[in-house]
């Protein structure tokens, strides 16, 4: 069986011992704040160039977008970490309450920073007299290349991996993603780089997308270009699910596929289940700013 080695990258860019502690850059807290400052330029850009906007007006100024920043972290963060409890782990935390504010030790949704950061940017529309959907269009805009980082830090750190397969560009991963599908000694267990599907699916070809759309003058339709990514995202994070690895909590000896939701041999992952309202929402919005 043909195969790709795992490459030998530290999941730490450098670390430091300073007086008895260990301090560390890692790959995927540089992916969240290369993430953050590259959406934030991309949203200082569209604002500057008003003609894409209806009449001509941008939906914020420079100064606004760096407070929205501000708002978006913590929508992020906060909402990350508790979709990962509420939608992954509930039994565990709520016997580990103590735990869901480690978010070093790992455990972030991205549906849930989804929510956080839908939340938080309508908390502070609504402070400042923002038009809502303008302002969800500028956030459509500037996620791509932040998902795209994620993902690759999520290849690096060799988390997430995808399901056991013989294509010749299968990974052989390390850790337990080695062990847990070898059916024999010495035998090498490769699997889908799931992680860089969704990398390239959610972050580059919906980034080039939404970019195109925009030189076509969505930006005129509020709400459109957001439309355009909650559907893409969903469409995309649906079909990766068929070749990613499930969580472990979902997978036993009679569910084997780790399906969150079943009824005899059909159901759908968690990942599936939490796309689709995505991929509704994400329709309905594109439709109605099409009509407006």
């Amino acid at each position: 069986m043909s195969y790709i080695p795992f490459p030998d990258i530290s999941p730490d860019i450098f670390s430091v011992d300073v007086f008895g502690f260990t301090l560390a850059l890692r790959w995927y807290a540089l992916a969240y704040i290369a993430g953050l400052l590259i959406g934030w330029q991309i949203v200082l850009r569209l604002i500057r160039c008003t003609a894409l906007w209806p009449q001509g007006i941008a939906p914020m100024s420079a100064e606004q977008v760096e407070r929205l920043l501000t708002w978006v972290i913590l929508g992020v963060v906060i909402g990350g970490r508790l979709g990962f409890v509420l939608f992954y782990q509930p039994a565990y935390f709520a016997a580990n309450p103590g735990q869901i504010l480690q978010v070093w030790t790992g455990g972030m949704s991205f549906h849930g920073g989804f929510i956080g950061t839908l939340v938080a940017a309508w908390i502070f529309c609504a402070r400042e007299g923002i038009v809502k959907l303008s302002a969800a269009d500028l956030l459509a805009a500037a996620t791509p290349p932040g998902l795209l980082l994620g993902r690759m830090a999520n290849f690096i750190n060799a988390e997430l991996w995808g399901r056991p397969t013989d294509v010749p560009w299968g990974v052989a991963f390390p850790g337990e993603a080695a062990q847990s599908c070898a059916m024999a000694v010495g035998e090498v267990c490769a699997r889908h780089p799931s992680q860089l599907y969704e990398g390239l699916l959610e972050g580059l070809l919906l980034g080039i997308l939404i970019f195109v759309l925009i030189r076509r003058g969505w930006l005129g339709r509020p709400g459109a270009i957001a439309g355009v990514f909650f559907a893409g995202y969903g469409a995309a994070r649906f079909f990766v699910e068929f070749f990613r690895q499930p969580d472990h909590q979902f997978v036993s000896p009679g569910n084997p596929l780790g399906l969150a939701w079943h009824v005899g041999g059909w159901g759908l992952t968690q990942g599936q289940a939490l796309s689709l309202p995505m991929i509704a929402v994400g329709l309905w919005f594109v439709l109605r700013a099409r009509r407006a």
